[in-house]
C-alpha cells in the first residue's frame, strides 16, 4: 500500500540526494550511499561508491537537463519519487519514478533503482 507524502516529509538521505545529484554539487551526492550501495539505472547495475560515483558524472555530464519534483509516497520500506526530467537526451521528457531503500537507521541509501 502506498502513501503520498510532502517532499518535506522524506527521509534526510533522499533529500540530499536529490538535492546533490545534480550541478556542481555531485561529488558530494555520494556521501548519501553506502559503502557498498547498490544503483539500477537504465538497465545497468552500479555497485559501491566507486561505481556509483562514476554513473553520477556520467549521468550529469552527457546531457544538460532540469527536474521538476512531481510527487513522493512510501511504499512498504522503500520511498519513491516521481520527478519530471526535461533535457538533451533522447525523447526530450521524461518521468521516472526513484525508489529509494534505506539503511536500518534511515542515515544512508542502500539501494536506488531509477526507472520509467
Amino acid at each position: 500500500m502506498t502513501q503520498n507524502i510532502q517532499l518535506t516529509d522524506l527521509p534526510q538521505p533522499v533529500i540530499t540526494y536529490l538535492e546533490r545529484s545534480r550541478g556542481n554539487q555531485r561529488k558530494t551526492a555520494i556521501d548519501t550511499f553506502d559503502a557498498d550501495a547498490l544503483v539500477v539505472d537504465d538497465g545497468h547495475q552500479y555497485r559501491g561508491t566507486s561505481e556509483i560515483a562514476g554513473w553520477l558524472d556520467r549521468v550529469v555530464s552527457e546531457y544538460e537537463y532540469k527536474t521538476t519534483f512531481l510527487r513522493a509516497e512510501r511504499d512498504g520500506h522503500a520511498t519513491v519519487v516521481v520527478s519530471r526530467l526535461e533535457g538533451t537526451f533522447p525523447g526530450g521528457i521524461v518521468d521516472l519514478k526513484y525508489r529509494f531503500l534505506l539503511d536500518n537507521r534511515n542515515e544512508t541509501i542502500r539501494e536506488l533503482t531509477i526507472a520509467p
